[in-house]
């Protein structure tokens, strides 16, 4: 039986939303004659930037290193009645590159002519059967784990990974346990707060979603749990929460009504631990996976599109997205002492250049960028990587620079003007991209931030323009 309600409704007849269960549970198996073995280049996850559940598959792919064994194939983050579309914006593709699709539903349709259910993304597409593998992130996150190892270095490989990789035996039961509540009450209690048609249904569940935010303080307050919800390394667990409070203070906050308190404000343990993962660009996140793969704009933009059509009958016309300009900052930076921790926490290599765990430069001419301690330095993303700063308070210099002005073309090099010019590729102008500007190097360590904006525009993000 297909799910009946109108794309746009979200919430059953009684004002509760209920999630449909994924339709599509095949695995990609290491079995001797398994439907589907692991190959390289035969598998695709179609996915889009907006979405929590897609985040996840993205965050594991890159994790992994598994960019040239599984295709990433991005949708644009509306959602219509005919699923995700692919329309060139907001880092889709114009048309879906296997099969010229221009819509999600196209694709299931291939997959199941008689398919009746919602179209939504993650999906793992087999392209030598032209199928769908899986539609179920927890499950596709699991495969991508171990199932392509053969093909990855040594080192990328979980029966090699130091704590036993992203799902180790040991703290298996531990982490099914805390999934089970937390994505029942805070993953998918957002959305039963956010598309809730009533006051009951909204009542009923936004208490349990900060009764269960106050539980993974608590959990996060023992030391054994630190810097990572089951200690030293980063697992599953973490994975799973990070995709929902990337987007609580930016987008559940205000536009789900999730607002009895802010991760910011109200959750220091919870803020340090979701600081720590978004600005880490060490080996423990493969250069910053967190960071590359989290759109905060995007966010606000999809959710407000999300409870429009819901509120104005599906329709989009005749009502505007007003985009809320804060929180400002969209993540803050970290502390001087935290940003501390993640250097003695981890060997960082950036273009040759090398700082072991002590956060020395191997380079004799080079100094520490991420220390906040000597002039011209300061609290800041790591590699020197500016971030928005409303107000200064620190003690260190702060440069405020319109981006793409002439003083601030003066202020960066040419790597950091590209780009960054406040206007689109259509001409249009965003005033999110006037920012304050914290700049956390001096000339002492003008060569690791050069070295560092050129390794961040090589790996790069995809160009993000709200279609409005």
């Amino acid at each position: 039986m297909g799910d009946s309600r109108p794309t746009h409704a979200h919430a059953d007849t009684d004002g509760h939303f209920r999630r449909k269960e994924s339709s599509f549970r095949d695995f990609i198996s290491t079995e001797p004659g398994a439907k589907y073995p692991p190959e390289k280049d035969r598998y695709a996850v179609y996915v889009n930037y907006g979405c929590p559940w897609a985040h996840r598959t993205i965050l594991v792919r890159g994790l992994k290193s598994l960019e040239p064994i599984v295709q990433l194939i991005v949708t644009d983050f509306d959602l219509t009645e005919n699923g995700w579309l692919f329309t060139g914006r907001n880092g889709s593709d114009a048309v879906d590159p296997l099969y010229g699709f221009t819509c999600l539903k196209q694709l299931y349709l291939k997959a199941d002519p008689h398919y009746e259910d919602r179209y939504t993304v993650p999906v793992l597409w087999d392209k030598k059967t032209h199928t769908i593998v899986n539609n179920e992130s927890s499950e596709i996150i699991r495969m991508l784990y171990d199932s392509f190892d053969e093909f990855l270095e040594p080192d990328l490989r979980e029966a090699n990974k130091p704590g036993g990789g992203f799902y180790p035996q040991h703290l298996r039961k531990q982490i099914d346990e805390m999934n089970e509540w937390v994505y029942n009450t805070v993953n998918n209690g957002v959305y039963k707060c956010g598309f809730a048609m009533t006051q009951e249904a909204y009542d009923a569940n936004v208490y349990p979603l900060f009764k269960s935010l106050d539980r993974l303080e608590a959990h996060l307050a023992d030391s054994t749990h630190q810097p990572y919800l089951f200690g030293e390394h980063i697992t599953e667990a973490d994975i799973r929460l990070y995709t929902t409070l990337a987007r609580f203070d930016v987008a559940y906050y205000n536009i789900f009504n999730c607002n009895l308190k802010m991760i910011r404000h109200d959750y220091p343990g919870l803020s340090k631990w979701l600081r720590n993962l978004y600005w880490d660009e060490s080996d423990r996140t493969n250069g910053g996976v967190f960071k590359k793969t989290t759109f905060f704009e995007a966010y606000k933009y999809g959710y407000l599109r999300a409870k429009g059509r819901q509120t104005h009958g599906g329709s989009d016309l005749g009502w505007p997205v007003i985009i809320p300009r804060g929180p400002v900052p969209d993540i803050e930076p970290l502390t001087d002492e935290e940003e501390r921790e993640i250097i003695n926490g981890a060997s960082k290599k950036l273009n040759g250049l090398k700082i072991d765990n002590n956060g020395v430069g191997a380079s004799p001419t080079s100094n520490n960028p991420f220390s906040a301690e000597g002039n011209g330095r300061g609290m800041g993303a790591m590699f020197g990587a500016d971030v928005d700063s409303p107000t200064d308070g620190v003690g260190s210099p702060m440069t405020t620079t319109t981006v793409g002005s002439p003083s601030a073309s003066k202020a960066g090099d040419d790597d950091n003007n590209n780009n960054e010019t406040g206007f689109d590729e259509n001409g249009e102008f965003h005033p999110r991209r006037m920012i304050k500007r914290r700049t956390t190097y001096n000339e002492e360590n003008a060569k690791w931030y050069k070295a560092a904006k050129k390794a961040e525009k090589k790996l790069g993000a995809p160009s993000m323009h709200l279609a409005l």
